[in-house]
């Protein structure tokens, strides 16, 4: 067969494997984390999150089409389109494979075209299919989410540079940079990520183009794509929209035209010089000053896709993240400002503190910051100043130098330094190495091409099973509980992929060093520079592994060409080239496609995994009509609104989330009617709040007696009247928080005019509720709550979201009332026996837990992900315990008695963590006092086989000095098993009882040295 006609087909092959195997393990509905943000976004084309991802969204949108109006099938269609641009990616990886392979065998003369093109075709599908088949990149490929997509992007650059490489001597071969440089303007609209292939695309043509190749010119060519990548970054990407918003500024506030005139004339002067300095060239027969103007036409060209952003925030749907719909604010959306600066090249260490400044300093330090301009009524008014003040201990490559929450003390105990002792620049370095490049990069090349123990979160955990990697060959010695060993996530690879991997690559360096350089540097820009660029401070919100997805790919280039390199040693021993080739195929499809495949399914088969969309759904029906949320994180907020604006499921409640209420935008958007969702009664106009304004309140105890009613602090801290300000050090005059003593003066009659409280609790109500601010200050969220809560009058119910931290529930805690999922904010009298988080309301969340909420098959499922078993696992089994506890102490006993049976029925018996088996330990005694001693001892029996199984791997590792003892664990697990032995005996289960007492009494023997006796 002909050589380009096979190659197509095996190519269309490795596309077809890919798809059927996504397709048959896409998730069925939303996902967690961005993905109900991106459907959501993409099915009602609204704008996401920074810098945004507009290309994507009209991508999905396409596919989204698919569900021919069924809105419950739009997320499969969305997850599909991932799938297919995943498939696709695979398939250019195979041909880039191919041709890199073609020419690594160009001067192999003993080998015939037949044996030669087996070579190259088994490269191709070992290195392909090995991919299609890692860990990472089929997490990504079976959701809405971007990294595929951009992954694709990637795969279709590098292999156009290699056609172009191909046919770089034929006319009009030029023609591959333009459609290169083309798809590097669309991949803007999709991720960022794929401008870090720009140095080794730049490397490929000086090989090609070059004059001279030497290490000195090939050294200054690899810096020379390092600056192209920096104009595309910052002079294409960033200051084209600088440009344009300071263009409006002149036309806006010194012209006084309309917004949008300068930004309008600026483009028409860029699109102009561009035009003529292509037909310049063209004139004056100028080639590569032609090429690089239509590169920049083109690049421009595809990130012309972010026009959608201003003219969709124009229209201001209900998910208008920062409302970009003027020349600063989309500037401000671009450069990500929302999440802050981190220092790169020179900064803090995170136990530096900043210099003590006079007045007068601190002035001119603030105004020799960068002006921030927002949209005003006529004109662009100034915000503020960004500035920073500066610190008296600073280094060169701050790693180390986030003081925000826990990450002073995470620095203090991953690098040993111990109280009192000073951060220092080998503490800088050594945390680079051992934390930022080894734990968050290294960790997770090892995930997909050695094994992975499990899928709990690992990050600050260096020597320990949980999220660490394996080979698997020495795991049977190691005493491994049944935790890991039968767990969904362990996927040994015996580091087969690694080593083909290796293999191809030394192969690759020996045999043409140019081009193995190109693989090197792709491999390189997509990986350790992202890590040594980004700067990440520690404790993530989640693994990072799918930022660094296309330096696996680069990887699985040398997987492909390992192939060749094992042919090329049996070759010696065989002698036929032929049969060499295709044993080095058949032996490296098995140790590294074939053998991913058979150890990855089981963990990435999502299709009956509803967890996501029920959670949500759950946290919706938790509330009564009209309700007012409040959510925090991504998990409690992106599903939820993927349910709502795709669904229209409870389109009455309102989501507030209080990471995003401490902006301007997201305000103003709260005072707007979204969907059946009235406005929220937030009072303040749009100046009181708005950028730079108010951004913080601090506390300035008057020593104010009592407390202090709500609105009346409220009118306080959002006065304009002098009298309401004090002047700080920097020179501001600003609003102050005078007390933390607030109350609010409960009307009974609204109360029960507005069915706040159950009948039954009627007599309850407070006729005040009194609480104590738990900040000492007031951020814009908590300006903006306390706006809600002043002046709502219990015209609608006020949730709080359970995954809600305390830090955010500003004291409330005695007031609030568990209803399922949320909590319902009730003015009724303390109750100081009470725990705050076990108070329920009890017979409105027995309604609600039987009849209206979903479990998102977790019981039948094939495989559950991290956050459904670690997240939300938790969460259901806490709030069954609570719930049935309190239908036990309120005189419910048969209430209690189908409650926890509706338990067993739906979720699955399963251990995260020794947290759960202490949790099932309560529910074990309640299944006792509504006497199905069965199903208690059943339970029971289930929480010692995890206890013991535990247990007996911490003792291996204590008796053999390994590193990565779980102290806590054990002392929860021994006190566990002695709380079973009371709780047994007090239930007249006298067998398990002594059971339970001779474990405990061993274990505590042999543990003594670390917990005591």
């Amino acid at each position: 067969m002909q050589y380009n006609r096979l190659n197509n087909l095996l190519g269309w092959l490795c596309f077809v494997i890919a798809a059927v195997t996504y397709t048959l393990t896409l998730e069925p509905s939303v996902s967690f984390w961005d993905c109900g943000e991106f459907i959501s976004c993409a099915y009602r084309l609204q704008v996401s999150h920074q810098p945004g991802y507009p290309l994507f969204a009209m991508i999905e949108k396409a596919f989204s089409l698919l569900s021919l109006g069924n809105k419950a099938k739009v997320p499969f269609y969305t997850n599909f389109g991932t799938a297919m641009t995943s498939s696709a990616t695979v398939m250019f990886l195979f041909w880039t494979i191919t041709a890199l392979a073609k020419r690594l065998t160009a001067k192999t003369n003993d080998v015939a075209a037949g044996p030669r093109t087996i070579l190259i075709m088994g490269a191709g599908l070992v290195g392909a299919l090995a991919f299609a088949f890692s860990d990472t990149f089929w997490f990504s490929a079976v959701e809405t989410i971007v990294w595929s997509t951009s992954t694709l992007c990637t795969a279709v650059v590098f292999w156009g540079i290699l056609k172009w490489d191909a046919h770089s001597d034929e006319p009009g071969a030029d023609r591959w940079i333009v459609f290169i440089a083309y798809v590097m303007g669309l991949s803007i609209g999709i991720h960022l990520l794929n401008l870090v292939t720009i140095p080794a695309i730049a490397l490929v043509y000086f090989l090609r183009r070059g004059k001279v190749i030497d290490g000195k010119n090939t050294i200054i060519a690899i810096l020379g794509g390092v600056g192209i990548l920096l104009f595309v970054q910052f002079g294409i990407i960033q200051y084209t929209v600088k440009f344009a918003a300071y263009f409006d500024l002149f036309f806006v506030n010194s012209l006084k035209m309309g917004f949008g005139t300068g930004a309008f004339v600026f483009f028409v002067i860029l699109i102009g010089s561009i035009v003529y300095g292509i037909l310049y060239t063209i004139r004056k027969n100028l080639p590569r000053y032609n090429l690089a103007f239509l590169c920049i036409a083109f690049i421009y060209l595809g990130y012309s896709s972010f026009a959608y952003i201003p003219i969709r925030a124009t229209a201001d749907p209900n998910l208008n993240n920062t409302d970009p719909n003027n020349a600063f604010s989309l500037l401000s959306y671009l450069n990500r400002d929302q999440y802050g600066d981190r220092p790169l090249v020179y900064g803090q260490y995170f136990d530096s503190k900043q210099k003590d400044l006079t007045a007068e300093e601190a002035a001119d330090v603030r105004n020799s910051g960068s002006i921030v301009y927002r949209k005003g009524e006529t004109q662009y008014e100034v915000a503020n100043h960004k500035y920073s003040i500066p610190y008296e201990r600073n280094t060169i490559m701050p790693r180390i130098y986030d003081q925000e929450s826990d990450h002073p003390q995470f620095y203090k105990d991953w690098l040993h330094i111990a109280d009192g002792q000073t951060a220092n620049f080998a503490d800088n370095v050594k945390f680079m190495f051992s934390w930022q490049i080894y734990q968050m990069y290294i960790r997770y090349f090892l995930w997909n091409y050695v094994g992975r123990y499990n899928d709990i979160d690992g990050q600050s955990n260096i020597s320990g099973i949980d999220g660490n990697w394996t080979t698997g060959f020495f795991d049977n010695s190691k005493n491994l509980p049944k935790s890991v060993l039968e767990s969904k996530s362990y996927t040994p690879l015996y580091g087969l992929p690694l080593i083909i991997g290796l293999l191809g690559a030394a192969y690759h360096i020996g045999r043409n060093r140019r081009y193995a350089l190109v693989v090197a540097l792709l491999f390189f820009f997509t990986g350790l520079a992202i890590i040594l660029y980004v700067n990440q401070p520690p404790l993530q919100p989640r693994e990072r592994d799918y930022s660094y997805v296309s330096s696996f790919y680069a990887f699985a280039i040398w997987i492909g060409l390992g192939v060749i390199a094992l042919a090329d040693l049996i070759r010696k021993a065989v002698k036929n080239p032929q049969i060499s080739g295709l044993i080095a195929t058949g032996v490296c499809l098995l140790a590294a496609p074939v053998l991913m495949a058979s150890k990855e399914w089981k963990g990435h088969d999502r299709s009956t995994k509803w967890t996501p969309h029920d959670m949500a759904y759950n946290y919706l029906n938790s509330c009564a009509p009209n309700a007012i949320l409040f959510t925090y994180g991504d998990n409690d907020t992106y599903s939820l609104w993927y349910d709502q604006e795709v669904e229209g499921i409870r389109p009455d409640v309102r989501i507030v989330n209080l990471s995003l209420l401490g902006t301007d935008w997201y305000i103003r958007g709260m005072k707007h009617k979204m969907n059946e969702s009235e406005p929220l009664p937030i009072t303040m106009p749009n100046e009181k709040f708005e950028l730079g304004v108010r951004d913080v309140i601090y506390y300035d105890d008057k020593k104010i007696p009592g407390s202090v009613e709500l609105k009346d602090v409220f009118d306080f801290i959002t006065s304009d009247d002098p009298n309401a300000k004090v002047e700080y050090q920097s020179g501001e005059t600003l609003n102050y928080l005078p007390t933390k003593n607030f109350k609010i003066t409960v009307n009974a009659a609204d109360v029960i005019k507005n069915n706040v409280v159950p009948a039954a609790q009627q007599d309850k109500i407070a006729p005040v509720m009194e609480w104590k601010y738990t900040s000492n200050y007031v951020t814009k969220d908590n300006l903006a709550m306390l706006d809600i809560l002043a002046h709502n009058n219990w015209k609608r119910p006020v949730y709080f979201a359970v995954t809600v931290g305390s830090e955010n529930l500003i004291g409330l805690q005695p007031y609030l009332y568990k209803e399922g999922f949320a909590y319902h904010l009730m003015p009724l009298k303390v109750d100081s026996a009470a725990k705050d988080q076990d108070k329920t309301n009890t017979l409105v969340m027995y309604n609600n837990v039987m009849n209206k909420l979903k479990w998102g098959n977790m019981k039948n499922a094939r495989f559950l992900d991290h956050e459904s078993t670690n997240m939300f696992y938790p969460v259901i089994l806490s709030m069954f315990i609570n719930l049935s506890q309190n239908l036990m102490a309120e005189g419910h006993a048969d209430l209690a008695s189908n409650l926890v049976h509706k338990y067993l029925d739906v979720m699955p018996d399963i251990y995260p963590d020794i947290t759960i088996a202490l949790r099932k330990n309560y529910l074990a005694q309640t299944l006792y006092d509504v006497h199905d001693a069965p199903s208690a001892n059943k339970m029971m029996a289930s929480i010692d086989a995890y206890v013991t199984d535990q247990l007996n791997y911490d003792y291996y590792v204590l008796e053999n000095n390994k590193s990565g003892l779980n102290v806590q664990e054990i002392q929860y697990g021994v006190h566990l098993l002695e709380s079973m032995a009371s709780v047994t005996k007090q239930y007249h289960q006298t067998e398990l009882s002594s059971k339970y007492e001779a474990q405990w009494r061993d274990y505590r023997a042999k543990f003594a040295g670390v917990i005591g006796q």
